[in-house]
């Protein structure tokens, strides 16, 4: 007979979990003990908020469920953030919350929340277990649910009594859910349908979305971009599903995407969406968004085909294996049909990049944000995992660091989700320690969960947090200085700390540059510092812009370039 807390992390173990990031209380004292002598690695973040993120960034980095645990009451509901984040991208996660005992349930006791109730909009399921003999099949369902069809966090809400309890436990080996059967594949009639559209097409282009790397479709997609000679443009959140260098790639598209690729879109007479939602900030206007083209979309969630954009060819199911099988399709076409068209096209939309690339005014006096993120690209060659916050941190992120593998680059994209960049670089570095992990990020958003690098320092993460320090909420500004007649109302951060004293003031490292002539300096002498966090406080122009812009209610060909 084992309790319940022996069976759970039995069931942990037995789904490959190597770490999760918890926060001890009341109701979870047994369970805890009980984790003391198992062999999974556990993480104490100072925040339930911090060890959400963290384990998002986790699962993001990895390409794994993350597992974050918390107590009852406000330990489950800091939770709330975290799962909505990741909720909205799409990213597997387990919540493990403790529930005081089933009997007192509903009474208003101590430390009481309905977390199944209260997050009830932000999960793809939810289970509130109530007898020890079912915790192991319900745990074996929700990682299926999980990880299975469009990802997303799962929450099981276990009361303290059912921790107690024991039960002969019994490995789970089948998942049996009659209402949860994922299509995992594209019906191959509509799959050579939109292989004869595209053979046909003269201005085709391929939008790639954040689904295509949870998929762990980007091996499959590079086949077929190269086999085809497609123009293709990632989402915001699918940077790095193609390689920047690929000769096909355009860039991504959207509110702050680039000139070339929004432009693409909007003249194709063919587009192909893979495992992309079509969201506000990808599509602009919806009457105006590739209406002169026929489009495809490919997804695993039926539910997103046609919600925002109407689709022309359907396809649902798993966007690897529906590539794998237009791969094999795509030798039965004739892909020089249109080739002069084609090849006319692709080097037309390459010369609007060119002539309308990102770009900005450098300055030898003040230090310019996007210099910041070059002289990171440049100093990391390129191949470290970028976290961020949101804002113009966030696009200059996306814009000055080319992205050239998947799970590069780490981003709170449905939630925009301040305060995200820290606990998600914890996480990755987590879950990838040998690869360099650089938190980009706001002096605004940064302090909302800067008690992590406590967290950081205890467990000797050297991730560096590269800080753009403007003293504003920089986006809002943006937003009050071109459309509010440069009212700054309550963005300006008059008060901050020193940032260098205050990394120190956790045993991290410090640096400053307050010149650009300083800039690659101190890149280059935090990248030395190994097993310590090291913050980097890189004073920047107050008013910088992010450029292009499309403004709201605007079609994504109408960008503002600055």
């Amino acid at each position: 007979m084992q309790s319940g807390s022996e069976i759970l992390i039995e069931c942990l173990k037995a789904e490959g979990v190597e770490t999760i990031f918890g926060y001890p209380g009341g109701v979870l004292v047994g369970f805890y003990d009980t984790l003391f002598d198992a062999n999974i690695k556990h993480v104490l973040p100072r925040h339930e908020q911090g060890g959400a993120h963290a384990a998002d960034g986790y699962a993001r980095a990895t390409g794994k469920v993350g597992v974050c645990l918390a107590t009852s009451g406000p330990g489950a509901t800091n939770l709330v953030t975290g799962i909505s984040t990741a909720y909205t991208d799409s990213i597997p996660m387990i919540v493990l919350t403790g529930q005081i005992a089933t009997e007192l349930i509903g009474g208003d006791a101590f430390q009481e929340a309905d977390i199944v109730g209260i997050t009830r909009p932000i999960v793809k399921h939810s289970y509130l277990v109530k007898d020890v003999k079912d915790l192991a099949e319900t745990l074996k369902e929700a990682f299926h649910i999980a990880r299975t069809g469009r990802p997303g966090p799962v929450l099981v809400d276990i009361p303290k009594d059912v921790l107690q309890n024991k039960c002969r436990y019994e490995k789970i080996k089948k998942v049996g859910l009659v209402g949860y059967q994922p299509n995992e594949n594209g019906h191959p009639m509509q799959v050579k349908k939109l292989l004869k559209c595209l053979e046909n097409a003269k201005k085709p282009v391929i939008i790639v979305g954040g689904g295509l790397i949870s998929a762990n479709g980007t091996d499959e997609l590079a086949k077929f971009v190269d086999r085809v000679k497609v123009p293709t443009v990632t989402t915001f959140m699918a940077q790095g599903g193609l390689s920047s260098k690929n000769s096909n790639y355009i860039g991504w598209m959207g509110m702050h995407g680039n000139y070339a690729s929004n432009i693409a879109v909007s003249e194709a007479d063919y587009v192909i969406s893979i495992a992309s939602r079509f969201s506000d900030r990808s599509t602009g206007r919806l009457d105006s968004f590739a209406s002169k083209a026929t489009i495809a979309h490919v997804d695993f969630d039926p539910a997103s085909i046609s919600k925002n954009v109407k689709v022309d060819i359907p396809i649902v199911g798993d966007a690897k294996n529906v590539l794998v099988m237009a791969n094999k399709m795509a030798e039965d076409f004739k892909w020089d049909k249109n080739e002069t068209a084609r090849v006319e096209w692709l080097a037309h939309v390459k010369e609007l990049d060119k002539k309308q690339p990102f770009s900005y005014t450098y300055s030898d006096t003040i230090i310019k944000p996007q210099f910041v993120v070059e002289s990171l690209y440049k100093e990391t060659d390129g191949k470290a995992i970028i976290t961020t916050d949101v804002g113009q941190n966030q696009m200059w992120a996306a814009q000055f660091y080319k992205y050239q593998f998947a799970r590069q680059f780490i981003s709170s994209g449905g939630q925009g989700t301040m305060g995200f960049g820290l606990p998600a670089a914890m996480g990755a570095k987590l879950g990838v320690p040998n690869k360099e992990v650089i938190a980009i990020v706001g002096d605004g958003g940064v302090l909302m969960n800067i008690q992590e690098l406590m967290t950081c320092v205890q467990y000797r993460l050297g991730i560096k947090i590269a800080i753009l320090n403007n003293r504003f909420l920089g986006m809002v500004r943006q937003w009050q200085e071109l459309f509010y007649d440069k009212k700054y109302s309550y963005t300006c951060l008059e008060s901050q700390p020193d940032f260098v004293k205050l990394a120190e003031s956790f045993g991290a490292v410090g640096l400053r540059a307050e010149k650009p002539s300083e800039v690659a300096d101190v890149i280059k002498e935090s990248l030395k510092i190994k097993n310590i966090p090291v913050m980097i406080d890189f004073v920047c122009a107050r008013e910088e812009n992010v450029y292009p812009m499309v403004p709201a209610g605007a079609s994504i060909s109408e960008m503002i370039i600055g």
